[in-house]
């Protein structure tokens, strides 16, 4: 029985991907940046399963090197799931980028090291379809990168996904030749949530149900399941076709008061925004509401994907976005968030 590790394994993808890793027999060990945190993860994934799990969770920072070996020792494959998301804006994009990129070079040189067969990393659309500007394709595919250069076009956090995929394949094509390298490129990510300590990506799902908008912003966003994310790394893990690919996951593209409409079609009781905010008055409630700052630079626009290869190589057809949004919207209403 093989080892798996999963780093940053308290959050909202990293959760899923324990369960459909013990689900397929794997023996799964976990990284947090306190390990006291174990117990409330081991709770947590217990309830949700219906049984009793006790995944072993090590102490481990991405800004730090201390726990990494010990973390690897034994181990297989490696889920490098970790990676900052803040709700907010950051004072400075070093907060994200720094622990993203040299996280990421941590935990690669640690599974180097160790003779790990491959580690999966989870990276993002961000890493894809940003600072591109007005010359952005219609489309995206994975042969497209974000240019973390052109601030207009990019907020920290898409910049860090950026920077740190691009040093995870530079350090796979250069000093860690040898290790094989797989990179998760997820859209939103929805669904179920497992526990009142939620995805930021939730609050696409969250403020609508609690009427935190009079409507919606012109926002779009490429809708994922969390569960279809979760099981990408897995097929990404296993499958020899899948070394040294980036595979974008996801469903379709969504307009924030398309996400809406089906939030009121299946809660017709609850008293949920409907319509479209002009740009000018999102700028306002900026100022009140925080975690909208970050979406500022992407009023009005699309970005597009290709789900091809997701359904290729890694033979996958996605869960519907709906079934995704609904699912989000039972769990946060099931755990009392919303």
């Amino acid at each position: 029985m093989q080892t798996v590790l999963v780093t940053g394994a308290t959050g909202f993808i990293a959760s899923h991907l324990i369960m459909n890793l013990l689900d397929q027999g794997y023996h799964v060990r976990g990284t947090a940046r306190s390990a006291a945190k174990g117990r409330r993860l081991n709770e947590v994934l217990s309830a949700h399963a219906g049984r009793d799990i006790d995944i072993p969770l090590v102490e481990a920072n991405l800004k730090d090197d201390a726990g990494w070996a010990d973390a690897l020792n034994g181990v297989d494959y490696v889920q490098h799931v970790a990676s900052p998301f803040p709700a907010d804006k950051p004072k400075s994009a070093d907060e994200l980028i720094i622990p993203a990129r040299d996280g990421a070079l941590r935990v690669l040189k640690a599974a180097k090291a160790e003779g790990v067969k491959r580690v999966v990393m989870t990276s993002s659309m961000a890493a894809v379809g940003y600072g591109l500007g007005d010359k952005r394709p219609a489309r995206f595919d994975e042969t497209n990168w974000s240019n973390p250069d052109n601030l207009k076009d990019n907020t920290a956090y898409t910049r860090s996904k950026t920077i740190a995929e691009r040093a995870a394949w530079d350090y796979v094509n250069g000093e860690g030749q040898g290790l094989e390298l797989a990179v998760i490129n997820p859209v939103a990510v929805l669904g179920p949530a497992m526990s009142e300590d939620v995805s930021s990506s939730l609050q696409l799902i969250s403020q609508p149900l609690e009427g935190k908008l009079p409507a919606y912003p012109k926002l779009s966003f490429g809708v994922v399941d969390v569960r279809d994310v979760a099981e990408a790394h897995v097929r990404a893990m296993t499958l020899d076709e899948a070394a040294g690919e980036r595979f974008i996951v996801g469903d379709r593209v969504m307009w924030m008061e398309e996400i809406g409409e089906v939030m009121r079609q299946a809660y017709p009781d609850r008293k949920i925004p409907k319509g479209t905010l002009p740009n000018w008055a999102v700028r306002l409630f900026a100022n009140l509401n925080p975690s909208l700052k970050q979406i500022l630079p992407e009023l009005g626009k699309e970005r597009d994907f290709s789900n091809e290869k997701m359904k290729t190589v890694l033979g996958m057809t996605p869960i519907p976005a709906e079934d995704a949004i609904k699912a989000s919207a039972e769990s946060l209403i099931r755990l009392g968030i919303v």
